[in-house]
C-alpha cells in the first residue's frame, strides 16, 4: 500500500523515483487504471518499491513466491518479472473486481503464465498448500490485522535463503502515536513486536516507503 513515505519530503520521493527503474508502458497504464478507482488507488505500491521488488526477486531467483494482497497487480507484476524462467508466483486476494485489472495487465506484460491467482482468504489458500511446499520469497501487503497470522503460516515454509517482505510496517509513523488506537495501527504495532521477539528469524525494519520489514529464518 502506498502511503506517505516516512521522513521523506515530496522532493526526495521524486528524486528516489527518478533514480530508480522507471515504470514501462504497461506499468504506467496500470497506474492510470488504478488511479481511476479513486481513494482505493492509495493501496498501490509506489514505483520505486516495485523496482525494489523486481531487483530483490531477480537476485534471489525464487522457485516459488507468494504474495498476500494483490489489489490491481503492480507488485505482482514486479515480482513476476524478477522470477527465473521456472519460477512461479501464487497471488492471494479476495477481490475479483480489482484483480481483473491485474490479470489484464499481467497478460499484456507477458507474465500471466507465471502467476497463479487464488481468490479467497489468504489464510485458507496457504493452508491448502502441500505440507512440503517451500516458499522462497513472500510479500505481505494486505489486511493489517491478518499480518501475524500470515507471518506464522509462512515462516515454517521458508526455505534456505528464503525472504519475507512486509509492507506498511511504519504506517506513516503512526506506530509511534500511542493515542492512535485504530485497528490497523494497533495490529501493526503488535506485528512489529511479534516479529522482533521471534527467536526463529532475523528481522530488519527499514524506512523504505511506508516501512518495509525484511525477514529470514536463522
Amino acid at each position: 500500500m502506498s502511503r506517505e513515505a516516512v521522513g521523506q519530503s515530496e522532493e526526495l520521493q521524486q528524486y528516489i523515483a527518478a533514480h530508480s527503474e522507471p515504470p514501462d508502458a504497461v506499468q504506467r497504464d496500470l497506474i492510470e487504471a488504478t488511479s481511476a478507482l479513486g481513494p482505493a488507488a492509495a493501496m498501490q505500491i509506489g514505483t520505486s518499491q516495485g523496482a525494489l521488488l523486481e531487483v530483490l526477486v531477480g537476485a534471489l531467483r525464487p522457485s516459488f513466491a507468494v504474495e498476500i494482497g494483490t489489489f490491481t497487480g503492480y507488485s505482482a507484476l514486479a515480482i513476476a518479472r524478477g522470477l527465473p524462467p521456472e519460477g512461479r508466483l501464487l497471488c492471494c486476494d479476495v477481490s475479483e473486481e480489482w484483480t481483473a485489472i491485474a490479470r489484464d495487465h499481467w497478460q499484456r506484460a507477458g507474465v500471466a503464465d507465471r502467476i497463479d491467482l487464488r481468490i479467497g482468504p489468504a489464510s485458507e489458500t496457504l493452508a491448502s498448500l502441500p505440507e512440503d511446499q517451500q516458499v522462497d520469497f513472500a510479500f505481505i501487503d494486505a489486511d493489517k490485522p491478518g499480518y501475524v497470522g500470515y507471518y506464522e503460516a509462512l515462516v515454517p515454509r521458508l526455505g534456505p535463503g528464503g525472504l519475507i517482505a512486509v509492507d506498511n510496517t511504519l504506517w506513516s509513523g503512526q506506530v509511534l502515536d500511542e493515542a492512535d488506537t485504530s485497528d490497523d495501527t494497533v495490529a501493526l504495532r503488535a506485528f512489529n513486536d511479534h516479529v522482533a521477539a521471534d527467536p526463529r528469524t532475523i528481522v530488519a525494519l527499514t524506512p523504505v516507503g511506508d516501512g518495509v520489514t525484511f525477514i529470514r529464518r536463522r
